[in-house]
């Protein structure tokens, strides 16, 4: 079975029967030998900056000689992005291997997609013996497929409005379904949250009596600066105070996630006996491997991939841009999920653009062009339209100056068609 081949199976077969419950993953893994009982690490989750907190995790573990297991979600151009064995992305045919190994157990129990890639990330993380394994949330955190995992150290990045047919229409509630990674008596370290769910996140950590650290309160950073080459930062935990961080990820949001990330491995080294080096920090910090978050692509014209898909992280997105090109307005290359606030998003926006690209994006979710081209055109006039991304990104590098600065997001479908055009051959 050939890598397209695989792909089409599993969507057909497997994609269509998502239910957010863990009776059918602990069946499954049950058959599998309770590959998730014998790995250490990290469990992170959170409407946004989650994915960034386990690539800054995967660094500074590896800076601290540990062999690693990442496992993230979604893919942005190809299905082998999920899975990375101490920094690299694994083979097709180990992954290949595996799932024909448990075929025959994920049909027996009708797992989902994400069931599947996340039992296969269990065992290839136990027969590569990574010692420490960081698997990000796919889907709130209560009845998420990877919650079966029991972690050194759990985080919670981020409240915001998303998701919200499944996972509740209030913060508060979205809260309670992503606070259902606590476990009794394992530490949960929580980035900036509003205090309401904050508050309902540390009553459900006091019932299971884990130890909660709390950004602003318990650790924070302060002095953050951007720049071409990321942003700088103090950062301050109890005695410990470590001055002029810098790190080759960009935006002031990822100031607080690179945070959430340090102390979480400093729990965990203090657990395990591992000594905290603040020089290997240091490193690690600035070789974080995370495309598709502030990513410039290229340079005139300027050309920036950003995954921001919900609200609060185009807010984020939106205050780093202008926090790093004052007075610039950009154009701007969009394609939004149909299920996401996608007018607040379009809104937030149009409101530093000078243009607009609407696209297509491959998504069988994606809002229509016809749709965001309505509601871009109440904010500006030069709203601009195209079949797909590919053809948008073309379009606006025809028309563009060397000065412009090229903006591609709305959605992580976006940005993976961003990358592929890019790097296609001429």
């Amino acid at each position: 079975m050939q890598y397209q081949e695989f792909l089409k199976h599993i969507y057909q077969k497997y994609s269509g029967n998502v239910k957010l419950e863990l009776d059918r993953m602990q069946n499954v893994l049950a058959e599998m030998g309770d590959p998730q009982e014998r790995l250490n690490g990290f469990h992170i989750a959170g409407t946004n900056g989650k994915g960034s907190v386990c690539a800054a995790l995967e660094s500074i573990a590896r800076h601290h000689g540990l062999s690693t297991g990442l496992n993230t979600s979604p893919h942005l151009i190809d299905y082998c992005e999920r899975f990375r064995i101490s920094g690299r992305e694994t083979c097709f045919q180990s992954i290949l291997d595996l799932f024909h190994r448990y075929e025959q157990t994920f049909a027996r129990w009708n797992a989902s997609f994400f069931e599947i890639t996340t039992a296969i990330a269990f065992q290839m993380f136990l027969e590569a013996k990574v010692q420490t394994a960081i698997m990000e949330v796919g889907l709130g955190g209560r009845l998420d497929a990877t919650n079966l995992f029991v972690p050194d150290i759990t985080a919670i990045t981020s409240i915001g409005l998303d998701h919200v047919k499944t996972l509740g229409g209030t913060v508060e509630l979205i809260a309670a379904e992503k606070a259902g990674i606590i476990k009794p008596s394992i530490p949960v370290i929580l980035g900036f949250i509003d205090e309401s769910p904050r508050q309902v996140i540390l009553d459900i950590a006091q019932e299971r009596k884990a130890p909660a650290f709390v950004i602003g309160k318990d650790f924070r950073v302060d002095n953050v600066t951007t720049g071409r080459q990321g942003i700088g930062f103090d950062y301050h935990f109890g005695d410990l105070q470590i001055k002029g961080i810098r790190s080759n990820l960009s935006g002031l949001h990822q100031a607080n996630n690179l945070a959430i990330a340090i102390t979480a491995f400093i729990l965990y080294a203090r657990k395990h006996g591992i000594k905290l080096s603040v020089t290997k920090l240091r490193k690690a910090l600035m070789t974080i491997n995370w495309q598709g978050r502030m990513q410039i692509l290229q340079r005139h014209p300027t050309l920036i991939i950003d995954g921001a898909h919900n609200v609060q992280g185009v807010t984020s997105l939106m205050q780093s841009l202008t926090q790093r090109y004052p007075r610039r307005k950009f154009v701007m290359i969009i394609s939004i999920l149909a299920d996401k606030d996608y007018k607040s998003m379009i809104r937030l926006l149009c409101q530093h653009a000078k243009a607009v690209y609407v696209a297509q994006n491959g998504s069988d979710r994606a809002a229509s062009v016809a749709v965001q081209v309505r509601q871009a055109r109440r904010y500006l006039s030069n709203v601009h339209s195209a079949p797909s991304v590919a053809q948008a990104l073309s379009l606006a590098l025809q028309k563009t100056s060397p000065r412009d600065i090229i903006i591609g997001g709305g959605s992580l479908y976006t940005v993976g068609e961003v990358l592929e055009y890019y790097r296609k051959p001429d």
